[in-house]
């Protein structure tokens, strides 16, 4: 029983069957001048025009890469790099609970001398947008705050954040990561007014080692990755047109599906936390709920470590996490929480549960009747030590 979409989705049909021609005959290189290479080339460009529509971009603004966290990166490091070099500015803000793409590239920049400001979040994990533009000053540069949180699934409130900054300080670039919203929210509209906005084909159906970022024409980042000047530039080398194409199949079908698929996981999601929450004592929910994507539950059970429970789980066949799946096995606690200021006792005992579009009710049964047997076991356990 699968509850880890927020780490990894399965494969959408309609993104393996576009992605298959890709990898048997058309295996043309897209930077080639002769007919297989064309071939291969004009289903790049065309999966870049789909996808552009779709976030509503211009073909010219999609950048493909690898996948979110490098997306992350050209957004981050690159934006502020470029900034200091034309003399816009030296400051990068953000969020103590975004995805380690962000925060590990802010320490990058951090080592280079630029003045990084994270700040904290509430218990509701929402930021507070009032002390967000509090570290927001005229040598800021870039200005990073994720859509959906990947951690306990918190929407922000972006398009606010946005309007702050071009207030506050016009010459900065506003970047999101939007790599957990594609499944939950229209991107197109939400990341409207963002300057830079990452995503990632396997939150959405789409295969791993894929993604793109939206680069405004406000934006020019300085490049990672340089050599054959793909891209724009701003990504060389071999263009991964398989990816490419079964990406811009996931995101159609995703979009296609997003409205009834969120109203059906919104009443999964609610059956499975509210029964948790009755059927096991001490039981609470991180984050608030009002505020979450429909997909993600987001649980702790006083008592029991996380990790063991997750242990016992996986013996009775439920697929779950705790943290972020880039964090996973780690002893020490979610920054996520950490930044929400959530106790660590009570952090180390919190696992992530997130639904996607192949969930069901059989997932959702099965999940109610292990995890209070093995929360009531681990317990008993413990308690016999």
């Amino acid at each position: 029983m699968y509850l880890d979409h927020a780490a990894t989705t399965p494969m959408r049909p309609e993104a393996v069957a576009a992605m298959e021609p890709f990898l048997r005959g058309t295996f043309g290189n897209p930077s080639g001048g002769h007919a297989v290479a064309r071939a291969a080339k004009t289903a790049l460009e065309e999966a870049r025009e789909e996808i552009a529509e779709l976030l509503g971009a211009r073909p010219a603004e999609v950048v493909f890469t690898a996948g979110g966290t490098e997306a992350d990166n050209l957004a981050v490091k690159g934006a502020a790099r470029h900034a200091r070099v034309t003399g816009v500015g030296d400051g990068v803000v953000t969020t103590a609970f975004e995805h380690k793409g962000v925060l590990a590239s802010c320490d990058r920049l951090a080592a280079e001398g630029f003045r990084i400001a994270t700040v904290a979040l509430p218990a509701s994990g929402v930021v507070d947008v009032d002390a967000l533009m509090a570290a927001v000053d005229d040598r800021t540069a870039l200005v990073s705050v994720m859509l959906v949180n990947n951690e306990v699934g918190t929407i922000q409130p972006l398009e606010e954040i946005v309007a702050r900054v071009r207030d506050r300080a016009p010459q900065a670039l506003v970047h999101t990561d939007a790599v957990q919203a594609v499944p939950w929210l229209d991107v197109a509209r939400a990341t409207s007014t963002a300057d830079l906005v990452a995503i990632s084909a396997h939150k959405f159906g789409g295969p791993k080692g894929t993604g793109a970022l939206v680069v405004r024409d406000r934006a020019a980042p300085e490049p990672l990755i340089e050599g054959g000047g793909q891209e724009r530039g701003l990504r060389s080398g071999t263009s991964n047109v398989a990816g490419a194409v079964a990406m811009a199949a996931a995101l159609r079908a995703t979009g296609s599906a997003r409205d009834a698929d969120s109203a059906r996981l919104a009443l999964l999601r609610n059956r499975l936390v509210d029964g948790l929450l009755a059927a096991v004592p001490d039981a609470f929910e991180n984050g608030d709920r009002a505020q979450k994507v429909a997909g993600n539950a987001h649980v702790g059970f006083q008592g029991v470590e996380a990790e063991t429970l997750l242990v016992a789980l996986d013996r009775a066949g439920i697929c779950a996490a705790a943290g972020s799946s880039c964090s996973s096995g780690a002893t020490e606690p979610s920054h996520v929480l950490a930044a929400m200021g959530i106790a660590r006792v009570d952090a180390l005992t919190s696992i992530r549960l997130s639904l996607g579009f192949a969930s069901t009710d059989v997932d959702i049964d099965a999940a109610l009747t292990a995890i209070p047997d093995a929360v009531a076991q681990l317990r008993h356990a413990g308690a016999a030590a």
